[in-house]
């Protein structure tokens, strides 16, 4: 591949010096990722898309600088974006440290200690491709449980009506679930933490020295039960992840109870992306709550 001319100039001119190498890399599933060489031996990635939403990598670019402000755990530095692009610094990948998942818990606990005053964030922004609403309606804060229900579920549910996947079975589900969110929320109040909003094992890399570096989020403030919810959806992290979490940032009572309803939302955002085979588990996981 060759880079636009216009694209080119921009990077180079961010960077500061000339591009003298680029190479593609694989296991990007929404845009193209490349290696880019800079003449002083600098690496950089760049990820390019020319059909993504317009606004895609203008939110990812706000989402790292967010997760940059605690100086709780590595993100990537990021460059230069704009509609069709961003350029961060490039992680060489490493080998896990002795202790990476304890390390890795301990860090991750503090960027959840990272506090905000109220749930959402300044901007919509994206999981996967499907929108992420992060912005509340008027001018009350609200609740954490109404939050959670109105901008993730709902949401999500709405758009598999449009999507053709909701039937009878899911509907009335959906309704029960509805009557008994008070209910099965109660306990989770906590000041909104930061949350990556997406962390799964495609979602973090072992950098050069054996940590963990954290890519592609889908950023907001929330409840921290639900990132480590999302840390269990295809498999889990390793137990002494969860362990050195706990001993530094105790987790409420019942978390294990609601942790369902935390992994609903994101079976249900595959079940839009992707088809009918996440229906059966999104089912399953509201029946858990209401059968």
């Amino acid at each position: 591949m060759e880079l636009r001319t216009v694209i080119k100039s921009k990077i180079e001119e961010a960077a500061g010096e000339e591009i003298i190498s680029l190479s593609a890399l694989s296991g990007g599933c929404i845009s193209n990722a490349y290696k880019l060489e800079m003449r002083s031996g600098k690496k950089l990635l760049l990820k390019i898309n020319n059909s993504s939403p317009g606004d895609m990598f203008i939110k990812e670019a706000h989402g790292l600088s967010e997760l940059k402000r605690p100086d709780a755990i590595r993100i990537p530095d990021v460059i230069l974006f704009d509609k069709s692009f961003i350029l961060t610094e490039f992680i060489s990948q490493g080998s896990k440290s002795k202790d990476f998942w304890e390390n890795f818990g301990s860090k991750f606990a503090g960027l959840h200690k990272f506090k905000n005053a109220g749930f959402g964030f300044y901007e919509d922004n994206y999981i996967g491709s499907n929108i992420q609403p992060n912005i509340p309606e008027g001018d009350e804060k609200g609740t954490w449980t109404q939050f959670y229900f109105n901008k993730r579920l709902l949401f999500q549910f709405r758009l598999a009506e449009k999507n053709g996947y909701s039937t009878s079975e899911l509907r009335k589900g959906f309704f029960l679930l509805e009557n008994r969110i008070e209910k099965i929320m109660e306990g989770s109040e906590e000041e909104p933490s930061l949350l990556h909003g997406d962390l799964w094992s495609g979602n973090f890399m072992v950098d050069e020295k054996g940590e963990a570096c954290l890519i592609d989020p889908a950023v907001y403030y929330g409840h921290r039960e639900a990132d480590l919810a999302m840390t269990k959806l295809f498999g889990e992290f390793s137990s002494e992840f969860y362990n050195a979490y706990n001993e530094s940032y105790p987790l409420p009572a019942g978390y294990n109870f609601r942790e369902g309803i935390y992994k609903l939302y994101h079976v249900l955002n595959h079940l839009n992306l992707f088809g009918k085979g996440y229906y059966s588990q999104a089912v399953s996981l509201i029946q858990k709550y209401t059968g």
